[in-house]
């Protein structure tokens, strides 16, 4: 009986191992999406913040070709204002000047705003390269890793799979259809320690008539609460088997 039951306690630690192994292998695809979808937004804040650069950069150019204009405006009124005669011309020609000279004032300003909003761009743009650039290096790196990592995964899982098949096939067929039954319904889980009269599973307490017959080993036995095949941890037949589980 005992035999059945280190075949059984086997079998649930190949399959508990195996289940570790799959959720790593789901886990490592979305690590690497994880950090692809980081890389892709600072790369895309990079590109929207290069587009504003080169807007602004068209902007000082408008604007500075605007005052070149202005200046040629004011040189030609200046030019004409020599000239006049009159003291009315002279008059409107003097306004002139002061409302070029005021527009041209108002774009000299706009060009050093500007000129500002580039500097702060330019760092910040600068700034998001060099992270974007470090984080396109550690993105590599973490991807290569989670590779190799998975790769080594792949390969425990079949030695584990195979380490399975000779176990199960040492099993009572009867025996195993009710172990992965139990294991389908039951969260992965059909064999239980008890500790201390407690299924270490579910956590309820065994009845201590049971819990005696448990320990006397002379049958299979199932926990009352969660019907999880059950054997007494403490009993040295097992210890080998029980803390290569826990070990694992």
């Amino acid at each position: 009986m005992k035999e059945k039951m280190r075949l059984l306690i086997t079998l649930q630690d190949c399959d508990t191992r195996m289940g570790y192994i799959l959720t790593q292998k789901e886990e490592g695809p979305k690590k690497i999406q994880g950090l692809e979808e980081r890389l892709t937004a600072l790369e895309n804040e990079l590109t929207e913040e290069k587009a504003q650069l080169e807007a602004i950069t068209r902007d000082r150019r408008e604007t500075e070709q605007k005052i070149d204009e202005f200046e040629n405006k004011l040189k030609k009124a200046n030019i004409k204002l020599s000239n006049i005669k009159s003291n009315k011309e002279y008059h409107a020609a003097l306004k002139e000047i002061d409302e070029l000279k005021k527009s041209k004032f108002i774009l000299e300003e706009k060009a050093i705003a500007i000129m500002e909003q580039m500097e702060s761009l330019d760092a910040r743009c600068a700034a998001s390269r060099e992270t974007a650039r470090e984080m396109r290096r550690q993105f590599e790196v973490d991807r290569d890793a989670i590779s190799m990592s998975l790769k080594a995964l792949d390969q425990d899982l079949r030695l584990i799979e195979k380490e399975r098949d000779g176990v199960s096939q040492a099993v009572d067929s009867h025996l195993l259809k009710r172990y992965d039954t139990l294991r389908e319904r039951k969260g992965g889980i059909a064999v239980s320690a008890v500790a201390q009269g407690v299924c270490q599973t579910c956590h309820l307490r065994i009845p201590p008539q049971e819990y005696n017959e448990l320990i006397r080993g002379d049958k299979l036995m199932a926990c009352p609460n969660c019907s999880r095949i059950i054997y007494w941890r403490d009993d040295e037949g097992y210890q080998t088997t029980a803390e290569d589980e826990k070990g694992d």
